[in-house]
C-alpha cells in the first residue's frame, strides 16, 4: 500500500455509490476518509478486525471465502463503486466486527478507505431511517433462520424420536410374548415332572432322561441357521417322525426341534435309550426343555436388542459427554444408522465400507450426529425407499473423508451450487425447510474447519465430509 494522497469529492461523485450525496456531504468523505493504492496482493484477510470500508475507484478485485483449508473465490470484478470490509460498522457490538471475506488485489488498485467507526457514525447521521430498515431487515432475517433452524432440529428429533420408539417396540413387545409363553412352558413342565414322579420310572431310565434333556438343551445353543426351504423340509421329516412313533400332536412339536437342531437321527438315538411305554413322555419332556431355551433366547435377544438400542440413543445424543471430545467416527456413524435405521424401510440396501486404521479424531460429536443425520435422512428420502445407501470412510490427504452415497436420481447440475443456501429446498411445502445442509455446512465448514462437497449424477450421489485431523475448532 502506498502513502495516502489526496481525495477528489468529484471523482467520488463518479461512483455509483455516492452519486446521490450532496456536495457538503462528499466533502465530509474526503475529509474523513483518503485514497490508498495497493499493489497487486492482500488488502485484507477473513476473520481479521474489521477496521476500514473500502469501495474501488479503479483496478481490479477477488473476494474469497474460506472453504476448510482453502479460499474460494466468490467473485471477482473492475467495477468502479464496488464496495467490501467493514459494512457491518453501524450495526456496533450487536454483531462480531470481523472481516467476512478476504479482499485482494490482482493489479495496482486505488481505493476509497474509510474507518468503520467513522462510517457508523456517517451513516446515523445522514441515514436515520435507512439505517433503522436495514437494522431491522439484518436481525429479521437471522431471528427467522434462527427460528426455523430450531424447527429444522425439533422436526428431526420428533422424526427420531418416533423411529427410536418403533424400533424399541419391536423387541419389548417380543420380550413380553416370550415371557408369557414361557410362564406357560414352565408351569407345564412343574405339572410334566409331577407325573414323573408319580410314575412307574426306573432310576435309569430318570438318568437317561435327564442327560437327553441337557444334551438337548445345549443343541439349541449350536443350531444352524437354516433357510425357509431347508428349515420346512426338515420339520416335514421330524413330524412325520414323531407320528410314526403315535405320539399326537407330532407337527406341533416338530418346528421346535427343528429349531434347536434336532433331527430323526438324535430322535432315534433317544428311542433307543429308553424304554417304549415312556417314550412319548420323553419327546414331550424334550419339547418342553428345548421350548423353554429358546423363548430365553428369545428373551434374551429382544433385551439385548433394547440394550443396543438405548446406548445407541445414548451415543447419538452424547448424553453425559464433553461436546468437544476424541472420539471413533465410526461410533458416531453407527448410533447414527441404528437411529434412522426405521426409515430404511425393506428396499433399501445399506452397505459400510469403513476404514478402520483411522485414527480417533477431535470434534463437537453431538453437532457432527446431526449432520449425518441430515446427510443419511436426505439420501434415504432421495432414493424413494429403493436403492443402496453407503456409508465410507477413508483417509484422504491429511484430512479424514465420510463419505454418504445413494442411488437415487441425482442433484440437476443448475441447482448443485445452491443446496448448500439458507432456506432452499426441492422437497415439497411442507417436507422441508432447506436448512438441513445449511446446517451441515455450518458444522463442518465453520465449526470444524473442515469441507462439505456433493458429487452427482444420476444413480450416484456422493456428499463427502472432510475433517482435518489436528483441528483448529471454532467455539463461538
Amino acid at each position: 500500500m502506498s502513502a495516502p494522497i489526496a481525495c477528489d469529492p468529484e471523482e467520488l461523485r463518479r461512483l455509483f455509490l455516492f452519486e446521490k450525496l450532496q456536495p457538503d456531504q462528499l466533502d465530509a468523505l474526503c475529509r474523513q476518509g483518503q485514497i490508498e493504492t495497493f499493489e497487486p496482493g492482500q488488502v485484507y484477510r477473513e476473520g481479521d478486525p474489521a477496521t476500514c470500508f473500502y469501495v474501488l475507484i479503479e483496478g481490479t478485485v477477488v473476494l474469497a471465502r474460506r472453504s476448510g483449508e482453502e479460499d474460494v473465490e466468490v467473485e471477482r470484478t473492475s467495477q468502479p463503486g464496488v464496495y467490501a470490509g467493514a459494512w457491518h460498522a453501524y450495526l456496533g457490538d450487536r454483531v462480531p466486527q470481523v472481516y467476512n471475506n478476504s479482499l485482494r488485489v490482482t493489479v495496482r488498485s486505488r481505493f476509497y478507505v474509510l474507518d468503520a467507526e467513522k462510517l457508523s457514525t456517517l451513516m446515523r447521521e445522514w441515514f436515520p431511517m435507512a439505517l433503522h430498515l436495514l437494522e431491522g431487515l439484518f436481525f429479521g432475517i437471522q431471528n427467522t433462520q434462527q427460528a426455523v433452524s430450531q424447527r429444522e432440529r425439533l422436526l428431526a428429533l420428533g422424526s427420531l424420536s418416533a423411529g427410536l420408539t418403533h424400533e424399541l417396540n419391536n423387541p419389548a413387545a417380543a420380550a413380553v410374548r416370550a415371557t408369557s409363553t414361557l410362564r406357560e412352558r414352565v408351569a407345564g413342565m412343574r405339572h410334566k415332572l409331577g407325573l414323573i414322579a408319580a410314575g412307574p420310572y426306573e432310576r435309569a431310565d430318570l438318568e437317561t432322561l435327564m442327560r437327553l434333556q441337557e444334551d438337548a438343551a445345549d443343541r439349541v445353543g449350536k443350531a444352524p441357521e437354516l433357510g425357509p426351504l431347508e428349515a420346512g423340509d426338515a420339520e416335514d421329516e421330524v413330524g412325520e417322525w414323531i407320528s410314526d412313533q403315535g405320539i399326537e400332536g407330532g407337527w406341533d412339536i416338530a418346528p421346535n426341534f427343528v429349531a434347536a437342531g434336532i433331527d430323526v437321527d438324535w430322535l432315534q438315538q433317544v428311542k433307543a435309550s429308553v424304554p417304549a411305554p415312556i417314550l412319548e413322555s420323553a419327546v414331550r419332556w424334550l419339547n418342553y426343555t428345548v421350548e423353554t431355551e429358546l423363548l430365553m433366547n428369545e428373551i434374551a435377544d429382544s433385551t439385548t436388542r433394547v440394550s443396543t438400542l438405548v446406548g445407541a440413543a445414548k451415543q447419538y445424543s452424547q448424553m453425559d459427554r464433553a461436546p468437544y471430545q476424541t472420539v471413533d467416527v465410526h461410533e458416531l456413524l453407527k448410533s447414527t444408522i441404528v437411529m434412522l435405521h426405521g426409515k430404511f424401510g425393506n428396499g433399501v440396501q445399506l452397505v459400510k465400507d469403513f476404514d478402520r486404521s483411522l485414527p480417533k479424531i477431535s470434534v463437537y460429536a453431538a453437532e457432527l450426529n446431526q449432520v449425518w443425520t441430515n446427510l443419511i435422512d436426505n439420501a434415504v428420502q432421495a432414493m424413494d425407499g429403493h436403492g443402496t445407501l453407503t456409508v465410507r470412510t477413508a483417509r484422504e490427504g491429511d484430512r479424514l473423508l465420510v463419505e454418504i452415497g445413494d442411488t437415487g436420481p441425482g442433484i440437476p447440475a443448475e441447482i448443485r451450487s445452491r443446496i448448500f443456501e439458507p432456506f432452499f429446498t426441492t422437497k415439497a411445502v411442507g417436507e422441508g425447510t432447506g436448512l438441513g445442509l445449511d446446517i451441515s455446512w455450518r458444522i463442518v465448514v465453520n465449526r470444524h474447519h473442515g469441507d462439505l462437497r456433493v458429487l452427482s449424477e444420476p444413480g450416484n450421489t456422493r456428499f463427502q465430509v472432510l475433517l482435518p485431523f489436528d483441528a483448529l475448532i471454532d467455539e463461538s
